[in-house]
């Protein structure tokens, strides 16, 4: 039986010289690898944009820079900003100690000085293909395990949130690394009582995305109609603490609202306080109850209790939510989240939590850098 054979290679090659493209594809040929070639600087970005390479040999200096090589270096910011996992191999007849060291440090993998011998240019490109071919496929492994540990903590997840009578609850979750160690839970104990919880675990990823998924089964181990919040906090704690690894913490918010009282009863272990607004704008911050959950075995917690009725609305965040920054690094802080729901509090669950998600991404023109949930209950 007959295997397939490998794949052959192919470099994309830069460079504004015919008479360099015209001997490098016939000594690539010959060795069994294929070649497209491109003479400018654009014509690189477009080609490495329509499909993966196995590695880019590309010039440092064309017409429009013969000698610094600075076209070249800002062409390889580019260039990795489209596919960081390609391997690039410069080359230059105006080489110089420092501006190889600069490439290097700037992630090329090898550094070539005309004229080339060729043994040794083809040694290079073989070595560094086959390399990039393991990052790829090492990547796409990484890629297929994140997948599959989001769709796993996603089922963690509430698929929906509870009704509460004279209530409504609307959530955002997003994880900055495609899983996270922010989490939240929402527990129905009776149609006038559900429980509301909110954590950030320190770090980012799949230790994170675990130590999350141990978090949740405690809490819900825990959480039962009779459990106080602060109380639950204690137990939650004790048995994070005899499994937490060494400088991993927890900050958790659990509370129980119960319309019929029209009672909210919390507890907040080192969390950020959520955010009570009065439908008149008075404010309250939710800050009653301990230390973050995993770093003290006997820590005490206490609870707190706040009227709550028509009008008002409870915002609970992780840092994510705070901290996003814009492109100056300045922060969205907790002063124009609170601004927002004043602004907004007698919108519906769902447009104050619409609002102040989208007011984030706005600000963050570069992305969230931590994970970032947001719940928001509106009372009707």
């Amino acid at each position: 039986m007959s295997t397939p054979c490998a794949i052959p290679p192919c470099v994309l090659i830069a460079d504004d010289q015919p008479d360099l493209l015209d001997a490098l594809q016939l000594l690539l040929k010959a060795d069994g690898i294929q070649m497209e070639t491109v003479t400018s600087p654009e014509a690189a970005l477009a080609a490495v944009g329509t499909r993966p390479y196995d590695l880019l040999l590309m010039d440092l200096n064309y017409t429009g820079d013969t000698t610094s090589g600075r076209e070249g270096i800002d062409l390889l910011a580019r260039v990795q900003a489209i596919d960081g996992l390609l391997p690039v191999v410069v080359m230059t007849g105006w080489g110089s100690v420092d501006l190889a060291v600069e490439s290097m440090r700037r992630g090329v993998r090898d550094f070539v000085q005309k004229p080339w011998d060729n043994h040794q240019l083809l040694a290079t490109l073989r070595t560094e293909i086959e390399r990039g071919r393991e990052r790829r496929q090492a990547w796409s492994a990484e890629q297929h395990e994140l997948g599959e540990a989001r769709r796993i903590q996603c089922k963690l997840l509430p698929a929906a949130l509870p009704p509460l009578d004279g209530w409504a609850i609307a959530s955002s979750w997003q994880p900055a690394a495609g899983v996270g160690g922010d989490c939240f839970d929402a527990i129905a104990f009776a149609p006038t009582r559900v429980a509301i919880s909110i954590a950030d675990v320190v770090g980012k990823g799949i230790p994170a995305a675990l130590l999350m998924s141990n978090l949740q089964a405690a809490v819900r181990a825990f959480a039962t109609d009779g459990a106080s919040p602060d109380g639950l906090c204690q137990q939650v704690n004790r048995i994070l603490c005899g499994n937490i690894a060494e400088g991993r913490f927890i900050s958790f918010v659990y509370c129980v609202v119960d319309s019929a009282r029209g009672t909210l009863t919390y507890a907040n272990a080192g969390h950020f306080p959520p955010m009570l607004v009065r439908a008149d704008g008075r404010v309250e911050r939710l800050a009653a109850g301990g230390p973050v959950l995993g770093v003290i075995a006997d820590a005490s917690y206490v609870h707190g209790t706040v009227p709550v009725g028509r009008g008002d609305r409870v915002v609970l965040f992780t840092d994510g939510i705070t901290e996003a920054r814009d492109g100056d690094d300045q922060e969205f802080g907790e002063d124009r989240l609170l601004d927002l729901i004043v602004r907004h509090r007698t919108c519906s669950a769902a447009d104050l939590q619409a609002h102040l998600v989208g007011a984030v991404a706005a600000f963050a023109d570069r992305g969230l850098q931590d994970d970032a949930t947001l719940i928001v209950l509106a009372s009707q």
